[in-house]
């Protein structure tokens, strides 16, 4: 999937924004519009929910001193999650390319500068959760 996306049709962003709505409004039905990646979305955003204690407990294990989820904006914490399901459940997905499309749509989110800071935590986090496998 490495391909150009406008914003609206950039999965990931997609997956983003339901999560985001999801975790701030839990009484929001979701709902998948047709997407040529509509099963990879719907995989991501209801994965990312139904694991959600798993990828807290990956977090505090492997981060606990490198940061505090709570600490974080909202958005960023959403983005760490999606992006924390698919190191730990998309193993056929470089960790190199989904660093990379979650910066690309965290660009629709973020400034520069926090887009950099985000960086270095995939980074450091994909490290310490696929080591082992790449």
């Amino acid at each position: 999937m490495n391909l150009q996306y406008s914003p609206k049709n950039n999965p990931r962003v997609i997956v983003i924004q339901k999560l985001y709505g999801k975790y701030f409004n839990e009484e929001e039905k979701l709902t998948f519009p047709k997407h040529r990646f509509k099963k990879f979305i719907k995989d991501v955003v209801n994965g990312t929910i139904e694991r959600d204690s798993i990828i807290n407990e990956e977090l505090n294990l492997h981060l606990k001193e490198d940061l505090v989820m709570s600490h974080l904006d909202k958005l960023f914490q959403v983005i760490i999650k999606c992006a924390v399901f698919e190191f730990l459940y998309k193993p056929n997905t470089s960790s190199k390319i989904i660093i990379k499309e979650y910066l690309i749509a965290s660009n629709e989110f973020l400034e520069d500068s926090q887009t950099k800071y985000l960086n270095a935590l995939l980074d450091k986090i994909s490290k310490k959760l696929r080591s082992k496998n790449e």
